[in-house]
């Protein structure tokens, strides 16, 4: 794939890879450390690399072909391996992320329509108003006042998720709902040995410790949540079509039966915490990108200055906000939001000239392969227009997985996207976020990808070009 750019390239900060094998006490430091440091050179350049290792025998799939066949040609042959399991299940429970076989295919069924077309659409004026709302409580500070950009975007994407799944408001402060959600993903996301090693769950492990009382503050929010829409309900009472009476009345279309409490309750833990992280991940690292980028921010503003102009965003833009799309597109390739996807193999198989045995471990990264050698130019390199719709078309399909692929895509990819689009384009409009004199950005991994320690930006109000003019 290629195409030509006359541009500077920004090479954004991510760790090198490595030329030696690591021995067993290095590899366990660093996948819990930061998971991004154990991956070798042989990564990036070969399109399936296989080792024996402290999970046993491990297959790597960076082939687009080969990532077909285990996420859609043979994905029955391809379970979430156990340590995927140990490592989520505890947060969040057995939802859309964590099930299994029947029980994964019956929730998929029952919460499909909740994200079609028309139904995220409907959502799209809550959205506009929590990015409204964000740019408007910056307005209202001083011009170079610093933020922590990462927790903005945390807020906006929790006050979208008050606005859509619980319309009628969080019964807690949702900044301690926001505080619990970083929480438990730094707490839980530092994968423990034990877990790799395979040891009972009844042993006690410090991250799930730490992880405690976040996971109770979701149970106990979640649950009061469904108590009092339940009795709404009851009551005969008008109530909010949002996703939470959605998720109480759905059913599943070829039996008709619905979600019990625990499916609710897990998926809507699922929803608030892998759904919101997603985007206000790829928010983080898109006002990044742009802030080291003086030609993309400047194409986004015009964008958004031509397209939107003076009146509130509506649907039909997104379809004419090309380029500040691509820019969320090239955050989430360089930063994807599930940098790692595991399976386990149920019977021998083979991919390409690799025998994978029964039993082992398959995986597929997105963070190296959208970063693969033989599969971008220029893989470390910020380039937005690599997925302008003129260059897209040249992207295969499975090398760029930012939501997954197969029977289990992320069914909130669309609702992410849009919303994300939305906020980036409602702040480009009004406001310039820069990074901190002497900040340094490092990508850690924790289940999703975040910029160590946040991301300190200062923010200023833009200037038009009539203000300029009449200056």
């Amino acid at each position: 794939m290629s195409d030509t750019l006359e541009t500077p390239l920004f090479r954004p900060p991510h760790p090198k890879p490595r030329t030696e094998l690591l021995g067993m006490m290095a590899f366990l430091r660093a996948v819990r450390e930061n998971p991004l440091n154990m991956w070798m050179e042989a990564h990036f350049e070969e399109p399936v690399v296989t080792g024996e290792g402290a999970l046993g025998r491990m297959t790597v799939v960076s082939d687009p072909a080969g990532i077909r066949h285990i996420l859609v040609d043979n994905a029955a042959n391809y379970r979430k391996d156990d340590l995927q399991i140990r490592i989520l299940a505890p947060g969040l429970g057995r939802g859309l992320v964590t099930a299994e076989g029947d029980e994964w295919r019956l929730q998929r069924r029952t919460l499909a329509p909740l994200f079609t077309p028309r139904t995220v659409t409907g959502f799209f004026p809550d959205m506009v108003e929590a990015a409204d709302r964000l740019v408007r409580r910056w307005q209202r500070r001083s011009d170079g006042r610093v933020v922590d950009a990462a927790l903005d975007m945390t807020r906006v994407t929790l006050d979208v998720l008050e606005r859509t799944i619980f319309t009628q408001g969080v019964p807690k402060d949702p900044d301690a709902l926001g505080r619990a959600i970083t929480r438990y993903f730094n707490s839980i996301g530092r994968v423990d040995p034990l877990d790799i090693f395979g040891f009972p769950d009844w042993v006690p492990r410090i991250g799930r410790l730490r992880a405690r009382p976040s996971i109770q503050f979701f149970e106990e929010t979640v649950n009061e949540l469904i108590d009092a829409r339940k009795a709404l309900l009851a009551s005969g009472e008008p109530a909010p079509r949002d996703l939470l009476t959605l998720l109480l009345e759905a059913a599943d279309p070829e039996t008709g039966k619905g979600l019990s409490d625990i499916e609710v309750r897990t998926n809507i833990v699922t929803f608030i915490g892998a759904g919101h992280e997603t985007t206000a991940n790829a928010l983080s690292w898109s006002l990044y990108l742009l802030s080291q980028d003086e030609h993309a921010r400047a194409r986004v503003e015009q964008e958004v200055d031509e397209v939107l102009a003076e009146g509130p965003v509506e649907p039909h833009h997104l379809e004419r906000l090309v380029y500040t799309r691509a820019v969320i597109d090239e955050a989430v390739r360089l930063y994807p939001p599930a940098p790692y996807m595991s399976r386990t193999a149920i019977a021998d198989d083979r991919i390409g000239d690799v025998d994978i045995p029964a039993g082992s471990m398959v995986a597929i990264a997105p963070y190296v392969l959208h970063r693969h050698r033989k599969l971008w130019d220029e893989p470390d390199a910020f380039r937005p227009e690599r997925f302008l719709p003129e260059n897209r078309k040249q992207i295969d399909r499975f090398a760029y997985l930012p939501f997954g692929a197969g029977p289990r895509v992320c069914i909130g990819a669309s609702f992410s996207l849009q919303e994300a689009v939305i906020v980036l384009a409602t702040i480009a409009r009004s406001m310039r976020l820069d990074l901190v004199e002497g900040h340094m950005v490092e990508p850690v991994q924790r289940i999703t990808l975040r910029p160590r320690g946040g991301l300190p930006m200062r923010v200023t109000q833009r200037v038009s070009k009539e203000a300029l003019v009449e200056a």
